[in-house]
């Protein structure tokens, strides 16, 4: 039987690429960075709360991209915007870094680039890649993204970092640009997130939007995106159950 894709109610249009939210909705970023943290304390002889230590890391990550968005700094990949701000993570928990050589800090750093996917992710995304182009849309640049597929084992077929788009999500350029990459009208483009505020500002700009539930993403005291807060076009609780709404 000959495979027909999905038709977003939203937008209309059969979809052709489904592009994934990375950090927390492919990626386990807590679980990741707190366990390369402990490495990182243990081989100094100091004790950290490595799970503290990656939530404070995180929490930085959008007031950065933020300078950026309104314009009151250049644009920087988040590799950049990740490094400045790890200064002062270590700092927070007792580490000076004028103390740390610069490879060490470096090593650090790129434990964004070596996270776990979720126990779903590798099966469903491959699932979801028999009928569909898959990528992530992510505020990652394409350097750690292409690390991170590598590491992960992402069968992505394409990577379009925010370095090439030159925007960070929620501006609408972010999902808008991805979508010119691929030569594709915004509507046959699905976001996929764990995110309700993501996949808002996806079909602000014309996306078609999938909602996962990753409700342990900050831990087991997450509050925050539970469930789907709008009628996104699909909502699963994971990436293989949305490959079969998919029909893929």
């Amino acid at each position: 039987m000959k495979f027909k894709p999905y038709r977003s109610p939203s937008t209309g249009c059969e979809v052709r690429a489904v592009l994934f939210d990375t950090f927390g909705t492919v990626v386990d970023w807590r679980t990741g960075v707190a366990r390369q943290a402990a490495a990182f304390a243990a081989a100094h002889r100091q004790d950290l709360d490595a799970e503290a230590f990656a939530d404070d890391w995180r929490s930085l990550y959008q007031p950065a991209m933020e300078a950026i968005r309104s314009g009151s700094r250049e644009f920087a990949t988040l590799d950049t915007l990740h490094r400045e701000n790890l200064d002062q993570v270590l700092r927070h928990h007792g580490f000076d870094p004028d103390r740390l050589d610069a490879r060490t800090l470096e090593e650090l750093n790129r434990s964004w680039h070596r996270l776990p996917p979720w126990p779903d992710s590798l099966e469903g995304l491959a699932s979801v890649r028999r009928g569909y182009i898959v990528g992530p849309l992510s505020n990652g640049n394409t350097s750690l993204l292409l690390d991170m597929a590598r590491n992960a084992g992402l069968p992505w077929d394409v990577i379009i970092g925010s370095d090439m788009t030159r925007a960070y999500k929620p501006l609408p350029a972010a999902y808008l640009r991805t979508a010119e990459f691929l030569d594709f009208r915004p509507g046959a483009v699905m976001l996929v997130a764990a995110h309700n505020n993501d996949l808002r500002a996806a079909r602000e700009a014309g996306l078609a939007t999938a909602f996962i539930a990753r409700p342990t993403e900050y831990g087991q005291g997450q509050v925050a995106d539970l469930a789907p807060e709008s009628d996104w076009d699909l909502s699963a609780s994971s990436i293989t159950e949305l490959a079969h709404e998919l029909g893929a």
